[in-house]
C-alpha cells in the first residue's frame, strides 16, 4: 500500500480526503548527501511559501524541503480553514513594533487573503476558498465587548476592518441564538487547509524546488555551510529555515519564546438541510470570545467543522512532543458538547470525524521570525498562536527576504524579533502551565454558567499567553 494511503489515517480528515484525490504516489526520501542555497525545514504552508517566494525572487536559487511526513501533515493540513487577517491583535502589534507598522503589517495581511484567491486560481489551485468574512463573537454575557477596546483604538486611527452589528444580527446570520453579539470583518475567508497546502506543493514543484518527503530532520549542523542531516541522506546549505511550527521545541533557543498546546476538532457529516433551516448558508468563519477559543464554520458540501483551542489539559514537557498531539482527540466528546450547544439541531450520530494537533503560542500571540542566536544563516518561523494559514503568506515574504539577505519592507518588518525568554525553564513551565491552563478553563466554565469564577483562578488566567483574540477575561495587556 502506497504510504501516502496507509499513513494518512493518522492525519486530519482534511488530509485523508485530499489524498485520496491525488495520484497515489509514494513520497520521496532524501537518499543522497545533496548540497543548496537554501534547506527549509517543514513542508506545511511556512515552508512551502518561503519556498515559492525564493525562487520567484531568485530562479537559479537550488531550494530543498525536507518534511518528516507528508507536506501538510502537520498544523497546516489539520487546522479549521479560517484564512484571518492580523487587524483582531493590533493592540498586540502596536505594542510590539509601533503604530504605524502594526497598521501596515495589519493591511498586508488583508491584501494577502484578496491575494491568495488569485494565487489559486491562477495556478489552479481549487481549496474551496470562501472570501466570506469572519464573525467575532460573544456567546456568554462575560464576553460582550472583547472587541471594543481593538475597535475604538482602530476607529480613532480611521480603520474600519470591523463592521458594528444590529441587536440580533449575529445570531440571525451565524444560525444560533448563542451569539449574542459580535463584529464583522469582511476581508476573511474559509479553504480547506490541506487541498492549499498540497496545490502549494505542486507549485512550488513546478517553479523547481525539491522536496523530499518522509525524510524528518534528525539532526542540524550549524557549521558554514550548515548541514541537515537526514536517515538516508543530508543537506548542506548556506542558509536553513526552520519552518517547523511546534516542532522547533526541539531547539532550546526558540522553545524558551512559546509554549505548546492543543487545538481539537470535530466534523459532522454534510448537513445542508440543517444549515438552510437555520440561516446559516454561506463560508463565515465564526469564533467565540472564550479564551478556550471555539472556532467553526462550514464547508461547501454543509458539514460543520467545529474546534476548539487550548481545550486539552495534555502538555508537553520540554521538546518532548513527538506525536502526543497527533491522531483522535481525546477531547472530542467535550468539543462535541460545546458543537451541539452551539447548534442544538446537530445529532450526536453526525458527528463523524475528530483530529487533534499542537499549536505554538507565543505569549503576545503573534508569529516571530528571525535568525538563531550567534547563527544568522539559520533562520525561524513561530508563533502563529492559532492563526497561521494567513499569515503565514506575510511570513513566506519575510523569510525568502532574510534568506536572499534582501535589505527590503519584508526583511526589515516588526515581526522580525529577536528570540528572548517568554517563559519559563522546566520544571517551572510545565508545572505552571498546568496550573494557569486549569485556571483558564474555570474561568471560561463559570462564564458558560453566568456566574463569578473564584478570585485565584482569574488571576492565574492573567498569566495565559495570547490567543487567536483579545478577550476580556484573559491577558488584556498583552506583549
Amino acid at each position: 500500500m502506497p504510504f501516502a494511503a496507509s499513513r494518512c489515517r493518522a492525519f486530519s480528515r482534511w488530509l485523508s480526503e485530499t489524498l485520496a484525490a491525488e495520484e497515489p504516489v509514494a513520497p520521496t526520501p532524501l537518499r543522497q548527501d545533496i548540497r543548496a542555497d537554501v534547506c527549509i525545514v517543514g513542508g506545511g504552508f511556512t515552508g512551502l511559501w518561503s519556498a515559492i517566494r525564493i525562487k520567484e525572487a531568485s530562479p537559479d536559487s537550488e531550494v530543498v524541503i525536507v518534511e518528516a511526513r507528508l507536506c501538510g501533515s502537520g498544523a497546516s493540513g489539520r487546522n479549521g480553514g479560517f484564512v484571518l487577517s492580523l487587524w483582531a491583535k493590533y493592540q498586540s502589534l502596536a505594542k510590539m513594533c509601533g503604530e504605524a507598522e502594526a497598521l501596515r503589517l495589519c493591511q498586508l495581511s488583508s491584501q494577502a487573503i484578496i491575494e491568495l484567491q488569485s494565487f489559486c486560481q491562477q495556478h489552479d489551485i481549487d481549496a474551496q476558498l470562501r472570501l466570506d468574512g469572519w464573525l467575532w463573537s460573544a456567546t456568554t454575557t462575560a464576553q460582550l465587548g472583547s472587541w471594543d477596546s481593538t475597535v475604538k483604538q482602530l476607529e480613532l486611527l480611521g480603520q474600519s476592518p470591523f463592521a458594528r452589528l444590529t441587536p440580533g444580527l449575529a445570531a440571525q446570520c451565524s444560525g444560533s441564538r448563542l451569539h449574542l453579539d459580535g463584529v464583522f470583518e469582511s476581508v476573511a475567508a474559509t479553504v480547506q487547509p490541506a487541498s492549499l497546502a498540497r496545490g502549494l506543493l505542486r507549485h512550488a514543484r513546478k517553479l523547481g524546488v525539491k522536496v523530499y518527503e518522509a525524510s524528518p530532520m534528525q539532526t542540524l549542523e550549524n557549521g558554514q555551510p550548515a548541514r541537515v542531516r537526514c536517515a538516508q541522506g543530508s543537506v548542506s546549505a548556506g542558509k536553513v529555515i526552520l519552518a517547523m511550527n511546534a516542532w522547533a521545541a526541539r531547539f532550546a533557543d526558540i522553545r524558551k519564546a512559546f509554549v505548546v498546546v492543543s487545538s481539537d476538532v470535530v466534523m459532522t457529516r454534510p448537513l445542508p438541510g440543517l444549515l438552510e433551516e437555520i440561516g446559516w448558508r454561506n463560508g463565515m468563519s465564526i469564533s467565540d470570545s472564550r479564551m478556550l477559543v471555539h472556532y467553526y464554520r462550514t464547508t461547501p458540501d454543509g458539514c460543520i467543522v467545529f474546534g476548539k483551542g487550548g481545550g486539552s489539559e495534555q502538555l508537553v514537557y520540554g521538546a518532548k512532543l513527538a506525536d502526543k498531539l497527533d491522531g483522535p482527540s481525546n477531547i472530542a466528546a467535550t468539543v462535541a458538547a460545546h458543537l451541539r450547544r452551539a447548534y442544538p439541531g446537530v445529532q450526536a450520530a453526525d458527528i463523524t470525524s475528530n483530529w487533534t494537533g499542537p499549536i505554538d503560542r507565543t505569549r503576545n500571540g503573534l508569529p516571530h521570525f528571525g535568525s538563531l542566536p550567534g547563527q544568522p544563516h539559520i533562520l525561524y518561523a513561530i508563533g502563529y498562536s492559532g492563526n497561521g494559514v494567513g499569515p503565514s503568506m506575510l511570513g513566506g515574504r519575510i523569510l525568502a527576504a532574510l534568506a536572499l539577505q534582501l535589505d527590503n519592507e519584508w526583511s526589515r518588518c516588526g515581526l522580525v524579533h529577536g528570540l528572548q525568554r517568554d517563559f519559563p525553564p522546566e520544571p517551572l513551565r510545565y508545572l505552571g502551565g498546568r496550573l494557569v491552563r486549569h485556571a483558564v478553563g474555570q474561568v471560561d466554565l463559570a462564564a458558560d454558567e453566568n456566574r463569578q469564577p473564584p478570585w485565584l483562578m482569574q488571576q492565574l488566567s492573567k498569566l495565559a499567553p495570547s490567543g487567536l483574540s483579545p478577550t476580556k477575561t484573559g491577558t488584556a495587556d498583552p506583549r
